[in-house]
């Protein structure tokens, strides 16, 4: 049975303001340029400020207005003044940021193919040819054997082609450079590379360990390998370094154009030190200035005047009620704007007051254990804000290039009673290994009692955890001659 009834209930629900801010919040510099210039070419009613002029503006108004009556105030005030200015430009007349032109290079797929041209094949194998390049993954590998190629080709594009001619055009694909292109998996990498060099009596021992050591060599078990093959220390050095200077992704040597531009990062913030003193600095040249588009202010105008003298057609509410819809997007979008540098101004400068010494010193040791909550607090902001602006954002200092959230790190306790960040520990974990024996290095247990000598009290556990996050492998795999 269906019945109607009434109910009240309280319902959280966000403005149209406040989901425009929380999109932009999670854009980087490079996105919110992209999302300004398709803004300006969707919303007539705003437009960029070329000659940063006082010009009439629109008054946000949140509140929604569902008659037709239009007031002119909400749209055009007297002071007109621009209050934020987005394109900030932090260097003088005289030392101006020179544009360095980019030229973007053949990727590494077009480098195969250019090279697959010069080949006496026949259109089919050609054709075959490119369909193998274009499943060649970005470090050089093929990851399909031939049986499954053979059987994409079938379903996906209904040609009958023969497991014997996949391999034989697979075959002329891995005679191309750079040497170990379309090797199926790393020991057939390491192998295409030894057969193409010159060889020597150290190269056909290493080809040797490679077809048929390769799992006890990537394990390190080297006294099997002397064993079995009855050669000395020596003798396996010159070996291990010359499998060591082959290179385990081949496509990498190629890598360009596209990859290479989406590698770039542009840094949402700029922290100097100069002379012992901090300088923040936002740098966003390539975003402009915004304002509302004045002949839209202007209609909204005249329509104010027609309405004082009765004239008021129904085509005319139309056009005014459009206008209206486009001001309010225009309006939000610049109010969202101008709240996304506030943020993330105010966030970057809660972060360089709580990691001021790191910023001066660029020490790990320097680093102070800082969560979200930490950053909220000191800027008044949610804990999902600080997430949204710590996330996809950088900033440069004197020392490098950081995201922003390697400032964020949790706590834990010396011998001294001190509160030391984890990204601490993590440093000196890295020393410990770094200046460690390799002909022994230390296990787990062993670095605990490491990281106890230095004042740090940690569980195994934890070492091995902090261990893995630095991509460092375990003792065994880390031994050496």
């Amino acid at each position: 049975m269906i019945r109607q009834q009434l109910s009240q209930k309280l319902q959280q629900k966000l403005s149209p303001l406040q989901i425009q801010q929380v999109k932009l919040l999670e854009l980087t510099s490079l996105e919110i340029e992209n999302r300004i210039n398709q803004e300006l070419e969707e919303n007539p009613a705003l437009e960029e400020d070329h000659d940063n002029q006082p010009e009439e503006s629109v008054e946000f108004n949140s509140q929604e207005d569902n008659s037709e009556d239009l007031s002119l105030g909400d749209y055009i005030t007297e002071d007109d003044i621009p209050d934020y200015k987005l394109q900030q430009t932090y260097y003088s007349q005289e030392e101006q940021r020179e544009n360095v032109p980019y030229s973007e290079s053949e990727t590494f797929h077009e480098y195969l193919l250019g090279q697959l041209n010069l080949k006496d094949l026949s259109p089919e194998y050609f054709k075959l040819g490119e369909y193998i390049i274009g499943n060649i993954d970005e470090d050089g590998y093929m990851r399909q054997d031939a049986e499954s190629i053979s059987d994409d080709l079938a379903f996906q594009y209904n040609m009958m082609v023969a497991v014997s001619e996949i391999k034989e055009v697979l075959t002329i694909i891995k005679e191309l450079d750079p040497p170990g292109v379309g090797a199926f998996n790393l020991r057939e990498c390491l192998y295409l590379q030894l057969k193409r060099k010159k060889k020597t009596p150290e190269r056909e021992l290493a080809i040797k360990i490679v077809t048929d050591y390769f799992d006890v060599f990537s394990k390190k078990q080297y006294d099997k390998i002397l064993k079995n093959l009855n050669i000395s220390e020596d003798e396996l050095k010159k070996v291990i370094r010359e499998i060591t200077l082959l290179n385990p992704k081949p496509g990498n040597s190629r890598s360009g154009g596209m990859d290479v531009k989406l590698s770039h990062i542009i840094p949402d913030f700029v922290v100097e030190t100069i002379n012992g003193e901090l300088y923040f600095t936002m740098p966003e040249q390539n975003i402009p200035e915004l304002k509302v588009n004045k002949e839209y202010s202007d209609l909204l105008k005249n329509y104010s005047h027609k309405k004082e003298k009765g004239i008021n057609t129904h085509s005319e509410k139309e056009a005014v009620a459009f206008v209206k819809q486009k001001l309010d997007s225009a309006k939000w979008f610049i109010d969202a704007i101008k709240q996304r540098h506030n943020t993330l101004k105010n966030t970057m400068l809660a972060i360089i007051d709580i990691q001021r010494d790191f910023f001066l010193s660029g020490d790990d040791s320097d680093l102070k254990p800082m969560i979200l909550k930490d950053v909220a607090d000191l800027c008044g902001y949610d804990i999902s804000t600080i997430s949204r602006v710590s996330n996809s954002k950088y900033v440069q200092t004197n020392w490098r290039v950081f995201p922003l959230k390697y400032f964020f790190s949790e706590s834990m306790t010396n011998e001294e009673g001190e509160e030391v960040s984890t990204r601490e520990i993590k440093s000196i974990l890295k020393v410990c290994i770094d200046e460690e024996n390799k002909t022994k290095p230390l296990t787990d247990d062993l670095l605990v009692q490491e990281l106890r000598k230095r004042g740090y009290d940690i569980a195994r556990r934890t070492v091995a955890k902090y261990r893995e996050q630095l991509n460092i492998p375990i003792a065994r795999l880390r031994k050496e001659i």
